[in-house]
């Protein structure tokens, strides 16, 4: 897959395990990450998935904290999260908002399965053991979009590793993390 990365995403992966700062910012990137892919949905399915995207993407973060603690880059651990959720937009037909095609979504399970497995994450069930006691917010499903899947905002190629577009063009692996990260510059900080 084939993501951005800037100090920002390495503020906010040292600033989201600080007390009540940690919070702010876990919020944010939860709005951050709604708005977008909301963007991305079908405009007469927006608002009734906001609820179901919210939840999920507070989930996400337990497993993006999960995969840091694991020894993943910041990349990775990210990515994880996006493939996550492209494996619940996949359950559901959202395939609008896909990141990566429908034919790649077992090879992008298949780069983290030992990661995925660990934490019972699986196709069809995308949070496994991340899933909240209390559950997610439900939304319509749309089925009959697999049948002849659309994809607008999905890139393919990029299932074999984890893409870093940077200012100077695309890495491999992701960047460097930098010395000295600025909390303050994390969403919501």
């Amino acid at each position: 897959m084939k993501l951005k990365q800037n100090v920002r995403h390495f503020a906010a992966r040292q600033a989201l395990t600080l007390p009540v700062v940690g919070e702010r910012v876990n919020d944010k990137l939860v709005d951050l990450h709604t708005r977008v892919f909301s963007e991305k949905a079908d405009a007469d399915h927006r608002e009734e998935r906001t609820d179901f995207l919210d939840d999920f993407f507070d989930a996400t973060m337990d497993t993006y904290l999960a995969g840091l603690n694991e020894g993943f880059t910041e990349a990775e651990a990210r990515e994880i999260t996006h493939i996550q959720a492209n494996f619940a937009f996949f359950n559901r037909g959202w395939v609008e908002m896909m990141e990566f095609p429908t034919d790649e979504v077992a090879d992008h399970y298949e780069r983290y399965a030992d990661f995925f497995e660990r934490h019972g994450i699986t196709i069809d069930d995308p949070l496994g053991e991340f899933r909240p006691p209390a559950g997610i917010a439900e939304a319509p499903s749309t089925p009959e979009k697999l049948d002849e899947p659309e994809h607008p905002h999905a890139e393919g190629g990029f299932a074999d590793d984890v893409y870093v577009e940077t200012e100077d063009g695309v890495v491999v692996g992701g960047r460097e993390e930098p010395e000295d990260v600025d909390v303050d510059k994390a969403p919501g900080a």
